[in-house]
């Protein structure tokens, strides 16, 4: 793929990582020098966040919204969308550049690489990469929803949380049961009034619990009852829904060896955001192997280090911007009107529900995400 300028710095992934990166890196880049060019799977973009009310509430039509165009992304049109699927890189190590090979088979060079493609969900979150199957993929489980009588939810971590809370803002009455590994909800980062209290918000709203047992296999549409690792039987499940922690999108980066990846699929970074030994490739969001929670709230903390590091390479300059960390916070729906917020400073500390719904549960940040995108 040729552009205008000589050199290529390419972005692999659209979602809110990639979108920041792009944008910030439009404002800084010299058009006559780099040719910026961002690849996705599909023409536009979608705010991850609302996709547990999308799939559940036709009513709300969210879909309108939070699918959003890339057109208006970059700075004085400094910038271009590429759609496609990244399935190899091509790169030698500690030789800058390489090229990128998307599933059409074309080949696209870089002089810097920036690995921005979250993680990749499961059950009704999954949304498929394919534009024309993502409304099918949305309205079938809309309908999933509407027949159940009762919904049993495997994964008691934020989506699962929020995928109950939907599912009792639209059907009060159904019955919907959250089977959750830990003896609290989410996990230990959290204090526990933020567990405890999320736990009596949706008791309050019907919603029961399971907790320490494990559901391995979603059994196929259709089939009514389920059984638990242990043997415990919920004999009137006919709607088991996925809501297990995502893992990272990140088989096309194996390609560069096995030395790029940790056991789990996260990409090895310096604190510089870059590969070891691949100092023209970055990675940024939920693919690094960093420990820490992996939420879009970090990345107020990881695209300043990417983009101040990639101008000081593209200058021939060492990066030194170092990523150290980020506070933990969290921010958990309960439907519409409710949830909670988690704060890891000052001994770590817990706002309600009007916080929750100030910020997140009223639209799920979806204006501020079109006004990322220039809309």
């Amino acid at each position: 793929m040729a552009g205008k300028a000589e050199q290529n710095i390419v972005i692999v992934g659209g979602g809110y990582a990639g979108i920041q990166v792009a944008k910030q890196l439009s404002q800084k880049l010299d058009a006559k020098r780099y040719n910026l060019i961002l690849i996705n799977s599909r023409s536009y973009a979608i705010a991850l966040p609302a996709v547990v009310r999308i799939v559940v509430d036709a009513e709300s039509k969210l879909e309108e919204t939070s699918f959003v165009k890339f057109d208006k992304l970059y700075a004085n049109g400094n910038g271009e969308t590429k759609v496609g699927i990244v399935t190899r890189i091509e790169a030698q190590p500690g030789v800058p550049g390489g090229a990128v090979v998307l599933d059409s088979g074309e080949r696209i060079s870089y002089a810097v690489l920036i690995l921005a493609t979250g993680a990749k969900s499961s059950g009704p979150c999954c949304i498929p990469g394919n534009e024309d199957d993502v409304l099918p993929f949305v309205n079938a489980w809309r309908q999933k929803f509407a027949r159940a009588n009762h919904v049993v939810i495997v994964g008691g971590g934020a989506v699962g949380i929020e995928l109950a809370g939907e599912v009792k803002d639209v059907y009060p009455t159904k019955r919907v049961t959250i089977v959750h590994g830990g003896n609290q909800l989410i996990n230990t980062t959290y204090g526990s009034s933020l567990r405890k209290g999320m736990e009596s918000r949706l008791r309050a709203r019907g919603v029961q619990f399971m907790f320490n047992e494990y559901i391995d296999d979603t059994p196929e549409e259709g089939v009514v009852g389920i059984s638990t690792r242990s043997g415990k039987q919920i004999s009137d499940a006919d709607l088991v829904v996925s809501a297990r922690g995502g893992r990272p999108n990140t088989d096309y980066v194996a390609s560069l060896g096995e030395d790029v990846l940790n056991g789990h699929g996260f990409v090895k970074i310096k604190p510089t955001m870059q590969l070891l030994n691949h100092p023209s490739i970055f990675a940024l969001g939920d693919i690094i192997d960093w420990n820490e929670q992996k939420q879009i709230a970090k990345l107020k903390w990881h695209v300043p280090v990417v983009v101040t590091n990639v101008v000081s390479f593209l200058n021939g300059v060492t990066p030194t911007k170092k990523y150290a960390g980020a506070p933990e916070m969290i921010v958990i729906t309960n439907g519409k009107k409710g949830g909670m917020g988690y704060f890891g400073f000052f001994g770590g500390f817990t706002l309600g529900d009007w916080f929750a719904w100030l910020v997140k549960s009223r639209h799920f940040m979806v204006p501020h995400f079109r006004k990322d995108l220039g809309y």
